[in-house]
């Protein structure tokens, strides 16, 4: 399967990654790829950059290198009710946006339910700024998988098929590999990502694409498959577009 995006990748701006976001384009130009989202986590992750930073990223050109440029955030969900760390004041200043729960940004002390997380998953479903579904394979965080992909779909948010899972979470591989045979098996487009935190690691999916080749995934599914699936996604859902016109 062919891959001409990498939607998910973060800068020295998240503080626990390692390249800069200069960087991470050129990796990108040098893998081939057409786009490149810029994806740094919000502001209630440790470390994370201030809300300047995000309503700034227009300064980035929109291509650069040959590649286009998503300005991103991975936002944080921040409750079972589905909140987010996203700030309203920063809405319009980006492309992209991911939805990912994370340990740090969540309630401790709890012992998250299936049925809480479902819910969760469900009122992010409802939020108009969010594309992609980041990461939720993790084993923590199961949640009514069945129940809530086809609305996924029905929303219009990607499922993110995560190589970093299987670099970081081992654990949660399990979970992901129900998650993708059940996007096959109702037709929910998903995106593979690397989450990258370092440049090497742009637009590297191996074992994410092994895992949809052992589904033997529909390659039609795959938003990042194709410029013209991408494209048609980004029109339909995101003003990147349109945004040519004003800059």
């Amino acid at each position: 399967m062919n891959f001409i995006a990498d939607l998910h990748t973060h800068t020295t701006a998240s503080t626990h990654a390692y390249s800069t976001l200069q960087e991470m384009v050129e990796a990108a130009a040098q893998r081939g790829l057409e786009a490149i989202a810029i994806t740094d986590h919000g502001v209630a992750m440790p470390g994370a950059p201030g809300r300047w930073y995000f309503h700034n990223l227009g300064v980035v050109p929109r291509y650069y290198k040959g590649v286009m440029v998503l300005r991103g955030q991975e936002t944080n969900i921040i409750d079972y009710e589905g909140h987010t760390d996203q700030q309203a004041d920063c809405v319009h200043d980006l492309d992209w946006l991911i939805a990912s729960i994370h340990d740090e940004c969540m309630p401790q002390g709890e012992s998250p339910s299936p049925e809480k997380v479902t819910h969760l998953w469900e009122q992010v479903c409802r939020n108009p700024h969010v594309n992609v579904i980041g990461h939720c394979g993790l084993r923590r965080f199961a949640f009514d998988y069945e129940r809530v992909i086809p609305q996924f779909g029905a929303a219009g948010k990607l499922v993110e098929i995560n190589e970093g899972t299987f670099r970081s979470r081992p654990d949660s591989i399990l979970n992901c590999r129900k998650i993708a045979a059940l996007c096959k098996k109702y037709r929910v487009p998903v995106v593979v990502n690397s989450d990258a935190h370092f440049s090497t690691q742009v637009g590297c999916f191996p074992r994410a694409q092994q895992l949809l080749q052992e589904l033997d995934f529909p390659e039609e599914l795959v938003v990042n498959s194709s410029a013209e699936q991408l494209r048609a996604y980004l029109t339909k859902y995101t003003d990147v577009f349109r945004s040519f016109v004003s800059e």
